[in-house]
């Protein structure tokens, strides 16, 4: 461990100095990059996070993916249709081979979709789909159990793994197909993907190293990146200072009280976007006997100033939310806006036989979310005012996982992004009754469970008429808003920066995943 730390320290002095990271024979289109965090494994399948999937889109490729205008992009389908109520037929990309050489093929898709559904992470998503086959090396079949209106937003999520590869056992006998949480497996160490870059280089919490993949079968792409160094940067300061200074060339999560300073400084770009995840916090109903009780979950979200946080915290970079839904979404309802009122929550205090409060301890990462440290001590200070003592304890993201899945806290802040560009997943992943086998709640921290709003939720999911599936999602966020199943706090705004020459407007997005592999850097000479 002191070993790891020295070795970041330097590294990151090194960025903020303003020094390469890289020989000094590094070519112009090197990119060196300060997120945030990097990705927590190398595994696609092991933990569904924001860092996993910006990671997926450099080292493998979708089915389809996203545009800016949230259509859908053909990558490794070419074209589908739906040839009945529950099965959608797509063609496969001719001519791509994975990093270790074997050639991508519709057994690879199978495999892949067969995998995402024994994911603890993914099977919930998944639970709508039945069955996948191979009709011949270029034709796959996704069969769902009903009629599902959203097939092809879950295969913005389908990136074909190397069944090749990531069959057999390791030297040690185990599994190289096996999915482990937080621990030390072969698919959390080795990586063989289509995308336009291969890992040669990682180092967890310290450097993630890129090179360009010699066969990647993307050839129109205009993106010309030979090589990527990403360091995680977490502290907010050292990541602008590292770019303003020259050490890195693309920053990610420019913090609300620097985005007057990037943006009025020469040499960088500021690129800012409306995002769509939602920051809020569970209340561990299992281990505090007062969440259980509705007025108290109520009282909680009345003594949360929404807007006071988003004004003063966020500065602004960010919308006050009183639903999971942002604007646009299926199931945004109009009428559910924050409700902060201090004195109505003492009430619903009073009346749940909680006047005198009671202590709680909160968990929340100090690098994920824009000023998430901060929101989340503001937030402990606002619950203050109702006689609710919050023990805060903070920590980087790498720590805030393995802790979080063990729901061994009474709050635990969240941020989610849905992964389907839809209202359902919110449900599905945080509020939907805990189920172990179908995966259903897998980040429901606080074992809040509402049959009727699950049912709800499940009709619409399979509801082909889509403004009646949107009027149920609507009535599905009142009820939520009622029953306080989840606190919402804002939806993030997004704020990339770059330096000049790095054309980075064109390759980020809402989704928050940046197609790297289509960057242009065009650096004038000195």
């Amino acid at each position: 461990m002191t070993l790891k730390k020295t070795l970041l320290a330097s590294v990151i002095g090194a960025v903020v100095a303003g020094t390469t990271l890289l020989p000094m024979t590094a070519s112009a289109e090197t990119l060196r990059i300060g997120y945030s965090a990097d990705p927590e494994t190398l595994d696609l399948h092991e933990q569904l996070s924001g860092g996993v999937l910006r990671f997926s889109h450099l080292a493998f490729d979708p089915l389809v993916r996203w545009t800016k205008d949230f259509d859908f992009e053909p990558r490794l389908a070419t074209e589908w249709e739906q040839v009945d109520e529950t099965t959608m037929r797509m063609t496969l990309r001719e001519g791509v081979t994975f990093h270790s050489g074997n050639e991508f093929t519709a057994k690879d898709v199978v495999w892949t979709i067969e995998r995402l559904k024994e994911s603890p992470d993914y099977r919930a998503i998944f639970e709508p789909v039945a069955s996948a086959e191979a009709v011949d090396d270029y034709t796959v079949e996704i069969v769902t159990t009903e009629p599902y209106p959203l097939m092809l937003n879950l295969a913005t999520y389908i990136f074909p793994m190397d069944s090749e590869f990531y069959t057999g056992e390791t030297d040690d006998g185990s599994d190289k197909a096996e999915i482990v949480k937080a621990g030390n497996s072969f698919a959390s160490r080795n990586v063989s993907g289509t995308g336009p870059f291969v890992v040669t280089d990682r180092r967890q919490g310290v450097r993630v190293d890129f090179e360009r993949f010699e066969d990647y079968w993307d050839t129109e792409s205009e993106g010309n990146v030979s090589n990527i160094v990403m360091t995680p940067i977490a502290e907010n300061a050292s990541r602008v200072a590292a770019l303003l200074s020259g050490g890195v060339d693309f920053i990610d999560a420019v913090p609300p009280n620097d985005l007057d300073r990037v943006r009025e400084a020469d040499g960088v770009n500021l690129i800012e976007i409306d995002g769509t995840r939602i920051i809020g916090f569970q209340m561990n109903e299992e281990r505090v006997e007062a969440f259980q009780d509705a007025r108290v979950r109520q009282a909680v979200d009345l003594a949360i100033n929404q807007e006071g946080i988003a004004d003063r915290l966020m500065r602004g970079f960010a919308n006050p939310a009183g639903q999971f839904s942002p604007e646009g979404y299926s199931g945004y309802n109009e009428e559910l806006v924050p409700r902060y009122d201090i004195e109505r929550a003492k009430e619903l205090m009073a009346e749940a036989g909680y006047e005198e409060g009671f202590s709680v301890e909160m968990i929340a990462p100090n690098n994920r979310y824009v000023n998430d440290a901060q929101i989340a001590q503001a937030v402990a200070n606002m619950l203050a005012q109702i006689n609710i003592d919050v023990n805060l304890r903070t920590m980087p993201l790498a720590q805030y996982w393995p802790e979080y899945d063990t729901r061994q806290s009474d709050m635990a802040m969240l941020g989610w992004h849905s992964d389907t560009e839809d209202t359902a997943n919110f449900f599905q992943y945080l509020s939907f009754c805990i189920d172990e086998e179908t995966g259903a709640g897998q980040y429901n921290y606080g074992n809040y469970c509402n049959e009727e709003i699950d049912a709800l939720v499940t009709e619409a999911d399979s509801e082909t008429d889509l403004e009646k599936r949107n009027e149920m999602l609507r009535e599905a966020e009142a009820m939520l808003y009622e029953d306080v199943g989840f606190i919402m706090l804002h939806w993030q705004n997004l704020a990339y920066a770059a330096a000049d020459g790095v054309e980075a407007e064109p390759v980020v997005n809402a989704i928050d995943f940046p197609y790297l592999g289509d960057l242009v850097i065009n650096r004038s000479e000195d």
